[in-house]
């Protein structure tokens, strides 16, 4: 095997898409950090799941689709037409499908809930939240490179998507939610 070290960023700088150095904590690198761990995240929970359940397939996808994403974030706006992985421009769509499939499922939820209860829905929590963390340092380089929307509404539906994936895997497992306090903006009169 080809040694993984290469000593290039001892002294704090890392390579983009393009051939430029950029330094570790750059916003850009700082993004992609974020989308790595959430498919690392992605990689614990499909851990925990049977080899045939039936999210297998779906967050395997997503995980190919991640990392095309990250090809793009490492890529400047001014030479991300030379990256030769495709953007797909259905991700966000294919977000929201898996996730209408599984709330047509679902007990109706008017109280937000605290993170946690079985295995898995604890690690789709977590997935949630490092979206947000990676959606938040996504729009933070957008306002220094344009980043493209596929990838910033595809981040943003991945969080969307774990929620439902927590809630769905606590019903079919039986796991009560434990409830915080309901959502206020349902209880105002009008």
């Amino acid at each position: 095997m080809k040694r993984i070290y290469t000593k290039t960023g001892d002294r704090g700088t890392t390579g983009i898409h393009g051939g430029e150095r950029v330094e570790k904590d750059d916003i850009r690198i700082e993004a992609n950090g974020c989308i790595d761990e959430l498919n690392a995240v992605i990689g614990i929970i499909r851990s925990l799941l049977p080899a045939d359940h039936q999210w297998q397939e779906m967050l395997h996808h997503i995980q190919y689709e991640l990392m095309i994403v990250m090809s793009h974030v490492a890529t400047p706006s001014a030479i991300r037409e030379r990256n030769p992985n495709k953007l797909s421009e259905t991700l966000a769509t294919y977000c929201e499908q898996e996730m209408d499939k599984m709330t047509a499922q679902l007990e109706d939820n008017g109280y937000f809930i605290l993170p946690g209860g079985t295995p898995v829905s604890a690690q789709c929590q977590f997935a949630r939240t490092v979206a947000r963390r990676a959606e938040r340092r996504l729009w933070t380089l957008n306002r220094q490179d344009t980043v493209p929307n596929e990838i910033l509404t595809f981040i943003n539906r991945l969080s969307d998507l774990f929620f439902v994936m927590a809630r769905f895997d606590m019903q079919q497992q039986n796991w009560p939610e434990e409830r915080w306090k309901s959502f206020s903006y349902k209880n105002k009169k009008k």
